[in-house]
């Protein structure tokens, strides 16, 4: 007889921890432990050698922990001592905040996040500055919660076969033995919220991550209510699968995500898109809008747009998602017809050209499409991002496109070593921490005597490198290496040595192999007799990408070679754990992008945090800070061409022949003066300015609270405003091409004086509209060379006359610049009053013959 099996019935068993121990649970499921030292230390100094096996998850370490060294640590006053601070800290940080009194509240939005290395959802640089962007706002106490997915096996492990080629493996994630809980609903049963596919409903198990004050929902679909195998595998990797398993991601995470903070009772009043993966979000926010409020299409989306941010990274259009018509069609056309939306509607937010029927739908092009608000990470990303998005607004100068810059930071407390932070609170005010964005804080890094510095430097450094052999020698034994090869693991890199640091995904643009391409030269650098130079790498390569694992078995090759086998390594899996040992203990940080295709960059953020000089291109944020870094750049503030490759890698061998090392060993055998000036000055302008809590704070003053007023606004009035700006647009649209420049004055004929006015004057037919509803401006700038305007003012002029259906616009203007000088005048809609919410638009004209 065939034995009939039930279905695993599943309960979860904590330890029994003593009454004076009760709150450890507490203290592991929140993952302030990740940047609270107090915290992190009490569980490490219960059992050192069971926190290490556990891969520092304190969950995990309280499921394995023996009852016998709860109760002895239960007896220990010494361990109780520490057990109370590490309480008093974990209170102090959760303490409660009045409400915010406009009821302000911020989603945020993304496909992965990086909180620490026992939570693998996360793949690289997106996921590192989403998790500190969480881990800020609770710093900062910004009313914020996190919406994301919850991979049951989240990104690949990386291990090299013998020939050093890059193998991936995927391990399934026990969520039971993570820092997170699943949610409940009214009923005491866990949350779940549904998606409709074209395969039917899927099912979305709700869970919480606590990350100091702030919530993270992520979403899973690998649930036994889901029968389909690609329904329960929607959320098993992060970016794993073809573009069916990316497209059915972005559902659950924009429609799913937004479903799920509903579900939950959660009404936010400003959403952000990090990244265009979550943007279906504004398309279920419209239909939300559309259903509840009785508003057309337009009347929604205009209402929706007005507090969604979106944060645009990646700088090529080749790195954005996009999915054919037909894949599309595929996945929304029932949607659209249950909301009332016109397919070609939807298609028309995520095209260029909407009118194109054969352009790809692309997730950023309908994130910038429905959001009022719209940011690169770093000042040069900016015109970077105005650059690839002009098309958007076509006639609209490059530099008006109204895209603004707020640039990364990364999370100081993260990052710090804590050999640092001892010497800071030896050196530096007691209250520090607190007073983290003021450079005064940071002037007293000076005080800091150079010796000590360096010594806590060399500290970490041998540090590092013992976790390296380790790593290195545990690597050989799985690929079964000669016996030698496993010796040589064991000894690879010396405490003694200038050591240079370079760790990042292995794409293309980033150059990795740039260090390499003179093979003899670099040998000449590495093994010389009195200066030798060693290098650590790490990074991983996308599944997919044949040419970055062809650079990781380059570069792996080198490291095998007999004279290089002590100062070339590649560390294997690079995680945040690889990450943080390397930011923090290396002397140089290399980083070698085509200059504007890193958007920002933030591991140098954490090197320079760390003392360690940068090594750069003047790309992303270094753009920003080399002047000020006490680092060393690569080539020029020039646009990338292929002949740079060559010139760039020169420029490093010369640099780290006739500069860094000789200063390097000059420290060593002279004093440490001008090294430990450079690394002082990297600490002192690095710490205030670029990290992740300044970060979060101007993303509050310029573009989460005027999103939440404006949308408070619209709800207040019962969003008749979005009813009554579409009613205009249609009045508009139907004699926008009547409206035209009739006369114009020709300009000054004679030479100006400076400080002197000219009089610049329009006569506009408005075709029946009123003067308010237009915008006429000119535009005063210098005369190039092309005869284009360059160095360019805006300045609006105000109506002085009215001629029957003509009406005049002009003023005296007063140009700030000397030299040839030019303007032309433009008339557009009157659509807002602020230009960073400027919408895509077509509407707008030039004086015939005006430069633009």
């Amino acid at each position: 007889m065939p034995f009939q099996i039930q279905p695993v019935r599943q309960f979860l068993v904590r330890p029994a921890l003593p009454p004076p121990l009760a709150r450890l649970s507490d203290l592991a499921y929140n993952v302030l432990w990740s940047w609270e030292p107090v915290i992190r230390a009490l569980f490490r100094r219960l059992d050192p050698a069971l926190w290490k096996e556990c891969g520092y998850n304190p969950v995990v370490m309280l499921g394995r922990v023996s009852q016998a060294t709860l109760d002895k640590a239960a007896a220990d006053h010494r361990y109780l001592a520490h057990y109370s601070e590490a309480c008093h800290r974990f209170d102090t940080h959760m303490q409660a905040e009045p409400p915010d009194p406009e009821g302000k509240l911020i989603a945020y939005f993304s496909a992965e996040y990086g909180l620490t290395e026992c939570l693998p959802i996360y793949s690289g640089g997106l996921g590192i500055l989403s998790g500190d962007h969480l881990k800020s706002s609770s710093d900062c106490r910004v009313p914020l919660v996190g919406v994301g997915l919850l991979y049951q096996q989240g990104y690949f492990r990386q291990f090299l076969n013998p020939d050093g080629w890059q193998q991936e493996r995927y391990l399934a994630n026990d969520f039971f033995t993570l820092p997170i809980l699943p949610v409940k609903d009214a009923d005491d049963r866990d949350l779940h919220v549904s998606v409709t596919l074209p395969t039917g409903p899927v099912s979305v198990q709700v869970w919480r991550l606590d990350v100091g004050r702030v919530k993270l929902y992520l979403l899973d679909t690998n649930v036994r209510e889901n029968a389909l195998p690609q329904d329960r595998q929607i959320t098993d990797q992060l970016y794993g699968g073809d573009l069916d398993t990316r497209i059915r991601q972005e559902i659950v995470l924009g429609i799913g995500g937004l479903r799920a903070l509903r579900a939950l009772g959660i009404d936010p009043t400003v959403y952000h898109m990090n990244e265009g993966h979550s943007a279906f979000l504004a398309v279920e926010r419209t239909r939300l809008l559309m259903q509840e409020h009785g508003l057309s299409f337009d009347e929604a989306l205009d209402a929706s747009r007005a507090n969604n941010v979106f944060t645009t990274h990646t700088p090529v259009p080749a790195g954005m998602d996009v999915f054919d018509a037909g894949m599309m069609h595929y996945y929304f056309q029932a949607y659209c017809r249950d909301a009332g939306i016109d397919f070609d509607q939807l298609m028309a937010l995520g095209r260029r050209r909407p009118s194109d029927r054969d352009e790809r739908f692309s997730m950023a092009v309908l994130a910038v499409k429905t959001s009022s608000y719209r940011n690169a990470v770093s000042k040069l990303h900016r015109r970077v991002s105005q650059e690839l998005w002009s098309e958007l607004w076509p006639g609209l100068p490059t530099w008006e496109v109204p895209i603004t810059a707020v640039t990364n930071g990364v999370h100081l407390p993260s990052w710090l070593n804590g050999d640092l932070a001892d010497l800071y609170d030896q050196y530096l005010q007691p209250d520090w921490r607190e007073y983290h964005a003021d450079p005064q804080t940071w002037a007293l890094i000076k005080e800091i005597p150079d010796e000590e510095l360096l010594e806590a430097h060399r500290r970490r450094k041998r540090r590092m490198i013992a976790f390296i052999r380790e790593r290195q020698t545990l690597s050989a034994f799985r690929r079964k290496v000669a016996s030698t090869e496993l010796r040589y693991s064991a000894d690879v890199l010396d405490p003694n040595v200038l050591t240079i640091g370079m760790a990042r995904r292995f794409a293309t643009y980033k150059r990795a192999t740039l260090l390499f391409r003179d093979v003899e030269r670099l040998k000449r650098i590495l093994c010389h007799k009195d200066r030798p130079v060693q290098v650590i790498v790490a990074g991983k390569a996308h599944p997919k990408d044949h040419p970055g694992k062809t650079y990781i078995r380059e570069v792996v090759q080198l490291s095998r070679d007999p004279d290089l086998w002590k100062h070339v390594v590649f560390v294997e899996d690079y995680d945040m754990k690889v990450g943080r040992e390397l930011v923090q203990s290396v002397d140089i940080w290399l980083n070698t992008p085509r200059r504007g295709e890193e958007a920002c960059g933030t591991s140098g953020m954490k090197a320079a945090m760390n003392g360690v000089l940068n090594l750069s291109v003047l790309d992303g944020w270094y753009d920003e800070a080399y002047e000020e870094s006490g680092g060393w750049s690569i080539g020029d503030r020039e646009p990338y061409s292929e002949e740079q490759d060559a010139i760039h890698s020169s420029a490093i061998y010369y640099l780290l022949e006739n500069e860094i090392a000789p200063m390097f060993y000059d420290r060593r055998d002279h004093g440490a003066a001008e090294w430990m000036r450079r690394v002082k000055q990297s600490i002192m302008h690095t710490s205030p300015h670029f990290d992740c809590r300044r970060m979060v704070k101007e993303y509050q003053r310029e573009l989460y609270e005027p999103a939440h007023a404006v949308f408070a606004g619209l709800r207040a009035g019962k969003f008749e405003v979005s009813r009554e700006r579409r009613r205009w647009n249609a009045q508009v649209l139907e004699v926008w091409d009547r409206v035209r420049f009739v006369e114009t004055n020709a300009g000054p004929a004679a030479p100006v004086m400076s400080g002197c006015p000219v009089e610049v004057r329009a006569a506009v037919e408005l075709a029946g509209l009123k003067a308010e509803d237009v915008k006429v401006e000119v535009v005063i700038g210098r005369v190039g060379a092309n005869g284009g305007l360059q160095d360019t003012e805006v300045m609006l002029l105000p109506p002085v006359e009215q001629r029957e259906s003509v009406t005049i616009f002009g003023k005296q203007i007063v140009p700030n610049l000397t030299g040839r000088l030019g303007y032309a005048l433009r008339i557009s809609p009157n659509h807002y009053d602020d230009p960073l919410t400027r919408p895509c638009s077509t509407l707008l004209k030039w004086e015939a013959g005006g430069a633009q």
